[in-house]
């Protein structure tokens, strides 16, 4: 398999989760911008839509989408227990919070990366939008040490890279902590650890 990657956007999740199960895979960098793949493939070949991740598989098929590809993920070693059975009220739990993180939360931020920069009304406003839907995380992590209860599934892969944008655009998480226990507890997992140094986030020296 192949995962097309931006540093740091959300196809930070599904590297952390091929590392989770120890997949063997390999990475290219996308600049998306520019539409082209570290080896100068034009990226539109491979996910017409221009962003990440992508995934290739050896059949070579590709799969797109984030939910999807963290769900193909997810799948691919069902006793991993990071997407729960299908057809289980546990999985429409999943589909929730994928459905949440990927249209609430992560749009919450879009304004941010807009390219441009924001007046400070509309910086206050967007504040205000990715501070709702924090809360919402924070309501989740009460009584659980990850999303879905004590299994670390898909979701909290995905929820930890976009609460992590927090610290690239300035905002505080020190109002949730239950979220800063939940950051502190998933960056110390292996898998997030070498994905975070194989993406140039953290220092390859870094314990």
């Amino acid at each position: 398999m192949k995962l097309y990657y931006k540093p740091g956007a959300c196809s930070l999740a599904s590297h952390i989760l091929l590392n989770e199960i120890a997949a063997d895979f390999s990475l290219e960098k996308v600049d998306t911008s520019a539409g082209k793949t570290e080896t100068g493939a034009s990226y539109a070949d491979i996910n017409p839509n221009g962003y990440v991740p992508a995934l290739s598989l050896p059949t070579g098929e590709v799969v797109t989408e984030n939910p999807a590809v963290l769900q193909y993920i997810g799948d691919l070693v069902p006793d991993s227990g990071l997407a729960p059975r299908a057809g289980t009220l546990q999985r429409t739990r999943l589909y929730e919070l994928l459905n949440f993180l990927s249209s609430e939360r992560h749009v919450a931020f879009g304004p941010f990366f807009s390219g441009r920069e924001l007046t400070p009304a509309e910086r206050e406003a967007t504040e205000r939008q990715v501070a709702k839907r924090t809360s919402f995380i924070e309501n989740k992590l009460d009584g659980s040490t990850y999303l879905l209860g004590e299994t670390f599934t898909v979701a909290d892969a995905y929820a930890f890279v976009i609460l992590n944008w927090s610290n690239f655009v300035g905002i505080d998480l020190s109002a949730w902590p239950r979220i800063q226990a939940f950051m502190d507890r998933v960056q110390a997992r292996p898998s997030v650890q070498k994905s975070l140094k194989a993406e140039g986030l953290i220092n390859s020296e870094a314990a």
